[in-house]
């Protein structure tokens, strides 16, 4: 079966940078207690006339320049996001329209911070299958919409970005080796939204209820999430052979410092092979992977031949890994 490859990476982010300081005028906390706790010192957040799709455009635009391609080069779009500008039409038909592609087919996923492994899995299947020649991938997030900047454990990480990959058929043996895809809704309840969808819409009882914003808890995320690293890092590197000594570099989702030193603990992998811009972003949701590949390809992190271990894991629980040769 042939191989998708990455061929094109972007990734944008909103000017407005908020720092600890400016958290600790706005909720309890400071900058050492934040750090401590989640390694972040800073977050990138939209202005009041951003949305998602406005993020996922640039970064699409960025990947597919990069690829040397145009719009009408790409096949089908899917997009990984948690907060779309609205139910429907799908951030994955605006970025469409807006880009001016080809009427090609286009969805959203919604897998929470698990978005970018999700849709990168998506995207490298219908490469697989011989469906489509070229993907666009998204992962874009507007997570401070859904934000309690009152609840100290939830506005001191999550943030907004967007990051994609251009996908296509591979003709020397690199790309995606493998991709790994799960979920357990028995933790749905340490980490979600309450509101806004079928069990409870928008109502003025809903709203003063404060059931529109992202709840957690952080100490129960914490253990579970380092387990489904470990777990799916070391599913995938099993079913092919590999150790963590194969890996080059180890990109994570970007949620909390501690739970990614914890991860690259556990299935052996030192530092200095794990790629970290969380202090920078911040949680970006299903962006961060993306972002965080963009960044390390720019930095020259990545080199041709190397082998990298992308993992994500969000509310849900819904996880994932993925084994690509670059």
């Amino acid at each position: 079966m042939r191989r998708a490859k990455i061929i094109g990476t972007g990734a944008h982010a909103p000017d407005r940078i908020l720092t600890n300081a400016e958290l600790e005028k706005m909720v309890d906390t400071n900058d050492q207690w934040i750090q401590q706790r989640s390694g972040i010192r800073e977050r990138r957040i939209v202005d009041d006339k951003e949305a998602t799709s406005d993020l996922a455009i640039h970064a699409a635009r960025q990947a597919l320049e990069r690829a040397h391609l145009a719009p009408d080069d790409i096949d089908f779009i899917v997009v990984g996001t948690t907060t779309p500008d609205m139910f429907f039409p799908s951030v994955g038909n605006i970025v469409q329209h807006r880009l001016g592609f080809r009427r090609v087919g286009s969805v959203d996923l919604l897998a929470a911070c698990a978005g970018s492994i999700y849709s990168l899995s998506v995207g490298a299947q219908y490469i697989e299958s011989g469906k489509y020649r070229r993907v666009l991938c998204i992962g874009a997030e507007t997570l401070s919409r859904i934000t309690d900047f009152t609840d100290r454990g939830t506005c001191v990480l999550l943030a907004d970005a967007a990051g994609a990959a251009v996908l296509e058929a591979s003709e020397d043996g690199s790309g995606i080796i493998d991709t790994d895809l799960y979920s357990d809704g028995q933790f749905a309840d340490l980490l979600y939204m309450p509101g806004g969808g079928s069990r409870n819409p928008a109502t003025r009882e809903t709203v003063d209820a404060r059931m529109h914003y992202a709840r957690m808890k952080g100490s129960e995320v914490f253990k579970v999430a380092v387990r489904m690293f470990v777990e799916c890092a070391q599913t995938i590197l099993s079913r092919h052979g590999m150790t963590a000594a194969d890996i080059d570099l180890f990109i994570p989702h970007q949620a909390n410092l501690r739970i990614i030193e914890a991860a690259a603990k556990r299935v052996g992998l030192p530092m200095e092979k794990v790629f970290v811009n969380v202090d920078r972003y911040g949680n970006t949701g299903a962006a961060s992977v993306y972002v965080a590949l963009e960044e390390a390809v720019t930095a020259g992190r990545v080199k041709r031949g190397d082998t990298l271990l992308l993992a994500a894991f969000g509310g849900g629980f819904a996880w994932g890994a993925a084994l690509l040769q670059w």
